[in-house]
């Protein structure tokens, strides 16, 4: 399939720039793809689609306040950066994106903090916008990440940046209520409609949930800029499976119950890492999984994702899953019943 073919018109009143009060109060669109239906229900009616036995698969990434701003020497040039990852704790290296990445160059340093409390020098190019940071800093590792802690932000997405400023509710509410591994620069969003009151509800009827990592990045959302899909290459991003969760994923498959991947960086975890048997492995590594149509699943039978951007990654993996011209129905009709888009917006579970 061709680039092209992932394109819709998005009206821009339907991207949401706030989270519904209460994380599972948002709506949900249940799209049936035996029956080819389509129903709308409230997040929390999730229950009823689940039965004991049944696996909930989530990300348990941790993001962190990796947005960054700062002022390049001499210029004073306002410059934006993420932290990625960190490369190497007593050097303070870091892997990182840049923005605008063409004012920078290898030797610049950065002034962060409004006395400078924080100085970094640009060692090297990893790509034409990432940078290998190293920040000058003498002190204790300790109060190096808490200096980090108070002078980042957290990193939302721009489609919200761009018309509100970030406030004191973000930190809490661009997080899972299970997030534990910090590691992310972007959420896991379909996880964000879990309430813990809702977990409770799903433990008591007996459904398991099981726990994977993988630290969401910036290439997620960067622009793809070829027609010809099996020609782009994704950022590569850490994930790590234990073998309690490949355990538990592996039971439900043989005993035929629903194995749900909440959101698509999980449906890109569990397809990582996949034995010749069809079963789930355990993993500790990097992946550049990229799923679009057509793709064979191996691990998931069902999945929960928010409604995404047109031409995205994102919402190419959920065509890939739940069959390329319902989820185009899908999408119309949520355009036309004006669900909520993108990060904070309305879920869809394909069963």
């Amino acid at each position: 399939m061709k680039l092209s073919q992932f394109n819709y018109n998005l009206p821009p009143e339907l991207i949401a720039t706030h989270p519904t009060p209460d994380r599972d109060d948002c709506k949900l669109m249940v799209v049936d793809r035996k029956k080819q239906k389509i129903e709308h229900k409230t997040f929390k009616d999730i229950l009823k689609y689940f039965n004991e036995g049944d696996v909930l698969v989530m990300n348990d990434t941790r993001v962190f306040p990796a947005r960054l701003s700062g002022e390049k020497e001499k210029t004073g040039a306002i410059i934006t950066v993420f932290l990625l990852r960190e490369l190497n704790r007593e050097s303070l290296l870091w892997d990182v994106y840049v923005d605008p990445a063409r004012k920078i160059r290898i030797g610049n340093k950065l002034y962060f903090g409004e006395n400078d409390e924080l100085v970094a020098e640009v060692i090297d190019n990893t790509t034409s916008r990432g940078r290998t940071l190293r920040f000058l800093y003498d002190g204790p590792y300790e109060n190096f990440k808490a200096l980090i802690y108070k002078l980042g932000k957290t990193p939302l997405p721009d489609h919200i940046m761009q018309v509100r400023k970030v406030e004191p509710e973000d930190e809490e509410r661009y997080q899972t209520v299970f997030a534990k591994k910090e590691g992310a620069v972007m959420a896991p969003t379909a996880g964000l409609h879990f309430s813990r009151a809702l977990l409770k509800r799903m433990e008591i009827k007996g459904v398991e949930t099981a726990f994977l990592t993988l630290h969401c990045g910036l290439g997620n959302v960067r622009e793809i800029d070829v027609e010809d899909l099996t020609k782009h290459r994704v950022d590569s991003e850490e994930l790590h499976i234990p073998e309690e969760t490949a355990q538990i994923v592996n039971r439900a498959l043989d005993e035929r119950h629903k194995v749900c991947a909440v959101g698509t960086s999980v449906l890109k975890g569990v397809e990582s890492s996949v034995s010749f048997g069809g079963r789930l492995k355990p993993f500790d590594g990097w992946t550049n999984k990229f799923i679009f149509p057509p793709y064979n699943f191996s691990i998931p039978n069902c999945m929960i994702s928010n409604f995404h951007a047109p031409l995205s990654s994102l919402f190419m993996s959920v065509c890939a899953f739940g069959g390329y011209e319902l989820i185009m129905k899908a999408y119309q009709e949520a355009i036309e019943k004006e669900y909520r888009f993108l990060t904070f917006g309305d879920a869809m579970l394909i069963l």
